[in-house]
């Protein structure tokens, strides 16, 4: 039984589960999204949320205590340069983890985990030029001009191959003819 045994121990020991979240949470700082196991990325999600939230107080003590847990110098720079700069704002729930499905080799389930401010896709903050700020709105099911304007041009190139393959037919029937 597994009475009050919080978190996933990942199947492995305290020391190594503490240099694996770490190495992933340096990885994910400096990378701002990488892939993993989905069971990683919900643990990393765990281990990294209050170490943003403590960069958000730039002090030496709480850098000195995210250093602690990073044992990186470039990955604390850059959780209290340009990550604490965009989460400044947020209250919490700094990354997001999002299922991509099943590995190759043996069908573990992946996902990405990545930060929130930092997706121009999901966020409204960065978009790219001539957007301004809004995506065209599409629906699944076409209009009539659309579903009959793609249907018009199929026809006539399965006409086109048709004959193409007639062509084709009758000049090796007549390549034959001749040989003999």
């Amino acid at each position: 039984m597994r009475h009050g045994k919080k978190g996933n121990h990942l199947s492995r020991t305290v020391q190594h589960r503490r240099a694996l979240l770490s190495n992933l949470a340096v990885a994910l700082i400096t990378h701002k999204r990488i892939e993993t196991t989905l069971a990683k990325a919900k643990a990393l999600r765990s281990y990294i949320e209050p170490l943003v939230t403590k960069a958000k107080n730039n002090t030496t003590h709480s850098r000195r205590v995210v250093f602690t847990y990073l044992q990186n110098k470039e990955a604390a720079k850059e959780l209290f340069g340009p990550v604490a700069a965009a989460v400044g704002d947020r209250p919490g729930g700094y990354v997001r983890v999002i299922r991509t499905g099943f590995r190759r080799g043996d069908a573990a389930e992946m996902a990405l985990i990545e930060f929130v401010d930092f997706n121009p896709d999901y966020s409204g903050k960065a978009t790219p030029e001539g957007t301004g700020g809004k995506r065209k709105r599409t629906r699944r099911r076409g209009g009539k001009s659309s579903s009959s304007a793609a249907a018009a041009p199929a026809a006539p190139k399965a006409e086109e191959t048709k004959a193409a393959a007639e062509e084709q037919v009758d000049d090796s029937t007549t390549t034959t003819e001749e040989k003999e």
